[in-house]
């Protein structure tokens, strides 16, 4: 078993327990209840670059029932702030609603409809960056060097050339003008910062997922944002997006989580990145920040997995948001070319290994999509013969099976063998437990000798009994198994 050793790490406990569901709001669901713009595109059309479609927070009221039945027990919202942008990232206040998501009533009955039901709520925090927009910054624009602001944001020469005309003069994300950066030296930008962490978790919000923090190069920052942010909610997750290698922002004083992407490409390159017919949609990853996967057999999937578990301290280990998918990749069915036994595959391990599973909105219902804007494309709510029954009743299961057996939620996690394409591993917790086999293999294979796993068990996938021989029993081909305790 690989057991972190004892550290004084503060995480909040609930994040183990729970499966998450991002939720990109202007595509997720549309309330008749809020009147939209006359210029938003037809719902059903296909996503563009900078479209509205006019989904909006009570429409995500409005399918609590669905994510519900889906297992769902708490929410990632992307940014939901006033903003010109249908993804929200260009922040215009980060004290309102954008009103086209129904200002900051829709997200107050939001917030007590998933309390209501027990789930969490979670933010996205954009403070490496805001807008042309943002009223700091247009008073730059306004003002030149009369401005109060010149310091909010590091600016080189003026006037600013925020909408072109010569060489960009103020630092701005990825050198996109339409994205200042604020500048985090300043001790207003600071406060004001921390300030926002601290009105929104008064207001109700149960964590902040925090965008590009790596790009705010300050751990004095992010050190006194936790600290202020737990001071009004002592049990708020602060998870942050961190692509690669976390252990700076883990250690117990900044972030509890992050978003674990290296997860993500080590899930692929197990289930679809080996074997005669199969792939990956390697077109769309170079686009997007899962490139580079590299094809895993077992052995070295669960390499790869046992490295990520000794690389950060356990409580941080069981509170990553695991995911397959999000607003900046493929869709997880178009990464795997629509290989369905693939896309089950990954999902398993996603459900049983370490951390909480986040399914990206419309995941569970089969959509594809290749990346930005292909993945951020509407939810068929008034078409459910488009949708793939099978896949949400699968993803259900998972959840309810994860929900009733704490060994998948808090368990240490024992690799038994690893064998050409064959995976098994264990799962235990309080003396509870649970087998995982799979087998990514385009054929039949044996279960491992060397897995010690024997006698007649449920596969609660399924529900059948199986009758486990080591060396001899088969897992066929392009198979999971998620196994019970044995009978009797």
């Amino acid at each position: 078993m690989v057991v972190m050793p004892d550290a004084p790490i503060d995480v909040p406990s609930w994040v183990q327990d729970a499966v998450f569901y991002q939720i990109f709001p202007d595509r997720f669901a549309k309330s008749p209840r809020l009147a939209k713009p006359s210029g938003i595109e037809p719902w059903a059309t296909p996503p563009s670059v900078h479209g509205y479609k006019g989904g909006d927070l009570l429409g995500v009221v409005e399918r609590l029932d669905h994510l519900e039945a889906l297992g769902v027990t708490a929410l990632y919202l992307n940014p939901v702030f006033r903003s010109a942008s249908n993804h929200r990232y260009h922040t215009h206040d980060y004290h309102h609603v954008d009103p086209m998501l129904g200002g900051d009533a829709a997200l107050r009955s939001l917030l007590d409809a998933a309390h209501e039901r027990g789930m969490r709520v979670v933010l996205d925090g954009v403070f490496n960056h805001a807008s042309r927009g943002f009223l700091q910054f247009n008073d730059i624009l306004e003002n030149g060097a009369h401005s109060a602001y010149l310091d909010w944001f590091r600016v080189r020469d003026l006037p600013l050339n925020a909408y072109g005309g010569g060489e960009l003069n103020y630092d701005a994300w990825w050198n996109l003008p339409a994205l200042p950066k604020l500048n985090t030296a300043t001790p207003a930008v600071r406060e004001f910062l921390w300030q926002v962490g601290e009105r929104w978790l008064a207001f109700g919000a149960d964590g902040w997922r925090l965008d590009v923090p790596n790009e705010i190069d300050d751990d004095a920052f992010w050190r006194e944002f936790r600290r202020r942010c737990r001071a009004v909610k002592d049990d708020c997750y602060l998870v942050g997006e961190i692509w690669g290698d976390a252990g700076r922002w883990l250690a117990g004083d900044q972030f509890d989580a992050v978003m674990n992407y290296p997860l993500t490409r080590a899930i692929f390159g197990y289930v679809g990145g080996a074997g005669e017919g199969r792939g990956l949609a390697d077109a769309e990853l170079a686009r997007s920040g899962l490139r580079h996967i590299r094809p895993l057999d077992a052995a070295g999937f669960a390499d790869a997995v046992l490295a990520l578990l000794r690389r950060h301290p356990r409580e941080a280990v069981h509170a990553q948001l695991n995911l397959l998918g999000s607003h900046d990749t493929p869709r997880a069915r178009t990464v795997l070319l629509e290989d369905d036994a693939a896309l089950r595959l990954a999902y398993l391990l996603l459900f049983s290994l370490p951390g909480a599973p986040c399914i990206y909105y419309g995941d569970e219902l089969g959509l594809t999509g290749g990346h930005d804007p292909g993945c951020r494309n509407t939810v068929p709510w008034d078409d459910q013969d488009a949708w793939d029954a099978e896949l949400l009743a699968f993803l259900g299961r998972l959840s309810a099976l994860r929900a009733e057996r704490a060994c998948l939620r808090r368990g240490e996690l024992g690799v038994l063998a690893a064998e050409d394409e064959v995976l098994v591993f264990a799962r235990e917790h309080l003396g509870e437990g649970v087998v995982v086999a799979v087998n990514a293999g385009d054929a039949a294979a044996v279960l491992p000798a060397a897995s010690g796993v024997s006698g007649r068990r449920r596969e609660l996938l399924g529900g059948a009994e199986v009758e486990l021989v080591p060396g001899s029993t088969v897992l066929p081909p392009r198979a999971g198994w998620l196994l019970g305790p044995p009978a009797g």
